[in-house]
């Protein structure tokens, strides 16, 4: 298995990966993708993914942003594994990448959210050196607007 990663920048990029993000959101539609994306590139979101050959097997969005408290950081957003290539070391690829680009580009640090009941997720994530430091506290507005 030859994997090579790739930042992606441009919406084109980002939506011929679509069938990868519906293995996170299983009824989000290209419509929604496309119009969330017009809304997220200019605001600092790209995506880095994995490709095996021409398919793509692993996809993660970036946020980079500056805050008060921790100064710029990083953020990973939809971090997805293709169930196909799961345990094969694509998110470990994924996440040493992103290491990279933090330290490159002066991050104090990188975040992430992973919903409660996701523990392959939290595990994976402790394996790679993260840890929670507080919690993200959300007050839900439009339940149908949920991907």
């Amino acid at each position: 298995m030859h994997l090579h990663i790739k930042e992606l920048i441009t919406k084109q990029e980002m939506l011929a990966q679509f069938p990868v993000m519906q293995y996170l959101y299983t009824n989000f539609s290209l419509e929604k993708y496309d119009a969330y994306l017009t809304d997220m590139i200019p605001n600092n979101y790209k995506q880095v993914a994995v490709f095996e050959g021409d398919l793509c097997v692993g996809l993660s969005g970036l946020w980079s942003g500056t805050k008060l408290w921790s100064g710029k950081y990083l953020e990973i957003d939809n971090f997805i594994v293709h169930p196909d290539h799961r345990k094969k070391g694509v998110g470990k690829m994924m996440t040493d990448y992103i290491d990279i680009i933090g330290k490159e580009t002066n991050c104090t640090m990188i975040v992430l959210d992973a919903f409660t009941g996701n523990y392959n997720a939290h595990r994976f994530y402790y394996n790679q050196g993260y840890a929670p430091k507080g919690f993200h506290f959300l007050k839900i507005l439009n339940e149908n607007g949920l991907s």
